[in-house]
């Protein structure tokens, strides 16, 4: 009998049938035939991680340098995977298919028989023979909900948007917006999957700048401006913001309501005059240390360099400093234990920091000593710090950057590289950003952004937050602004960007809750899935940075200015 011999009901399946058909696993194996999967999974070789119920068939010959396969994803009977791939939840490569090079599929991919994913090429240069010649490779990303039929060939530096289905024996050589129903070699579009009628539009391809794109971020603006007023008198408690009903009024609170009404309505809160708003805000600054605590709580005692390790008052520096610089106004007295500490000093405490274990501690650390660093230079004593102390920051970090990632700490096993990626937002926000410094290997930083940004553990169907979207968005958009590529065909991994941003955008904007703004998202960071004043001010920028992504933030009519303002901050 071969490996397609049928299974009598109620016996357990030959292993050569789970092969060829292994979406049968989860439910019919044996005890034996588990411990032989997990045997096999465990044999791979390279950088593999699977999820949740995955199958790799013993007949597929899988050589992945790096292999993630999300939850309930699985590789076929004879299936052949080299090189640097990545699945979503629920993907399937199924018997015959190869998929070599560096190759991101979103969740919920099909890929039928025979089909192969080519993420690198030759050069074909004439002076030597094709097979003397350098590999090259842009790799292949594949949105989300994406059907590719049997026998299809996907060529090198294509990107496939989410929810569409490409037809048998197609040979795929250009990108494919979202939606697109596509066949023929090469390729062509024939019709939106969304036109169930199947007339208009066949054979179009909407562009990066479609009308529908902007006049659908047009409208999620309008709608948000027209319901900014009613959102912020809905977390005043009468005398402070609240983040939403019910919750304890908080310093961040107060500031998050001056970046939404300044972002929506161009105008400060209307429970207080701009005058209040200024004398509330700048009288939570302790005269002595520069800090500005909790309410309800003591002013954070500095450590012996003069300058507070962890807390709210980190935080409040950015917060309270930006809503004030919002109002036109200043922090009234400086930071000064910021303002006092030594290059050397400052040196010992960037040498302490958790860059091992906890690399978004030490960002935030540097974000705040940075950002209190540029409130003392705009203060009217204009005294930023001690000479040479600022220099020394930009030095440390320019020295101890990873040469291959361009970023600074350790990903771990448990988290990836959450830790290093959100780090490195903060780091650089009120660093490189705020200071309008270039960050060191900004193509390395891509590379690792993107690479973090296919890891179903914090980008899986449910899991995204505003932080971690957030934290992916920023660097790209510096990055790509730095190599001059936004939103560009030919810039840096530009597709990849672009499909991912556009994959974000898409669904971001159906998370803002009608009249409550948005809620931060899922999982035990951040004040969680219910909307507020924070989810809204983070997602309205990160909405915005999206946007600018895919070339289409002129829509949305409002340009961050505030903590997540894209330029450098300007000083007086």
């Amino acid at each position: 009998m071969d490996d397609l011999e049928l299974v009598d009901p109620g016996q357990e399946p030959s292993a050569g049938h789970l092969d060829h058909c292994p979406w049968l696993f989860a439910e019919e194996a044996s005890a034996e035939q588990r411990a032989a999967q997990w045997e096999r999974q465990r044999s791979l070789g390279g950088e593999c991680e699977l999820g949740e119920r995955c199958y790799v068939a013993g007949s597929a010959a899988v050589f992945a340098d790096r292999l993630r396969l999300g939850d309930d994803s699985y590789i076929a009977a004879h299936a052949y995977v080299t090189g640097d791939v990545t699945t979503g939840t629920d993907c399937t490569l199924n018997p015959f298919t190869v998929v070599r090079g560096r190759v991101t599929l979103g969740n919920g991919v099909r890929i039928g028989a025979h089909t192969s994913l080519l993420g690198f090429n030759h050069s074909m240069a004439p002076d030597r023979p094709v097979f003397r010649q350098p590999h090259t490779s842009e790799g292949i990303t594949v949105g989300d909900d994406v059907w590719i039929g049997s026998h299809v060939v996907v060529v090198d530096g294509v990107t496939i948007g989410d929810h569409c289905v490409i037809g048998a024996g197609a040979v795929v050589t250009k990108d494919l917006p979202a939606w697109t129903v596509a066949a023929g070699n090469p390729a062509r579009p024939l019709r939106d999957r969304r036109n169930t009628s199947g007339r208009g539009e066949a054979g179009a391809r909407p562009s990066r700048g479609a009308a529908g794109a902007g006049d659908a971020l047009a409208r999620f603006a309008d709608t948000a401006r027209a319901q900014a007023a009613g959102l912020l008198a809905r977390c005043w408690d009468g005398e402070r913001y609240v983040d939403r009903p019910g919750a304890a009024p908080t310093v961040r609170a107060h500031c998050d309501a001056m970046e939404i009404a300044d972002l929506l309505l161009g105008s400060a809160p209307v429970e207080l005059t701009a005058e209040e708003h200024v004398a509330r805000l700048g009288g939570l600054q302790d005269a002595d240390t520069g800090l500005v605590p909790e309410f309800g709580e003591p002013v954070p005692v500095p450590e012996a360099d003069g300058f507070v390790g962890e807390g709210p008052a980190l935080y409040h520096v950015l917060s309270v400093g930006y809503a004030l610089d919002l109002l036109g106004a200043s922090f009234p007295h400086p930071v000064r234990g910021v303002r006092e500490m030594t290059a050397r000093q400052l040196v010992a405490r960037l040498e302490g920091l958790p860059w091992r274990d906890g690399a978004w501690g030490a960002g935030a650390w540097i974000d705040a000593w940075a950002t209190a660093t540029h409130w003392n230079l705009r203060h009217a004593e204009g005294d930023g710090g001690e000479p040479g102390a600022l220099e020394a920051l930009f030095g440390w970090l320019l020295t101890r950057a990873d040469p291959w990632t361009g970023m600074w700490g350790s990903p771990s096993p448990e988290a990836g590289r959450l830790q290093v990626v959100n780090g490195y937002y903060r780091l650089t926000r009120g660093s490189f950003a705020q200071f309008g410094v270039p960050v060191p290997h900004p193509e390395r930083v891509v590379d690792a952004v993107l690479d973090h940004a296919r890891d179903p553990r914090h980008f899986g169907a449910g899991r995204e937050n505003a932080c971690n979207v957030l934290d992916v968005a920023h660097p790209l958009w510096l990055c790509g602004r730095q190599l001059g590529a936004l939103a560009g065909d030919g810039g840096y991994r530009s597709p990849e960007i672009r499909a991912w941003a556009e994959h974000q955008l898409a669904a971001a904007l159906p998370r803002r809750q009608d009249g409550q703004g948005f809620g931060f998202g899922p999982g035990t960071s951040g004040p969680g899935p219910e909307p507020g004043l924070q989810g809204t001010e983070m997602w309205l920028a990160i909405i915005w940075l999206l946007a600018d992504l895919v070339g289409r933030s002129d829509a949305l009519g409002y340009r961050p200015r505030g903590v997540h303002r894209p330029e450098p901050s300007r000083r007086t």
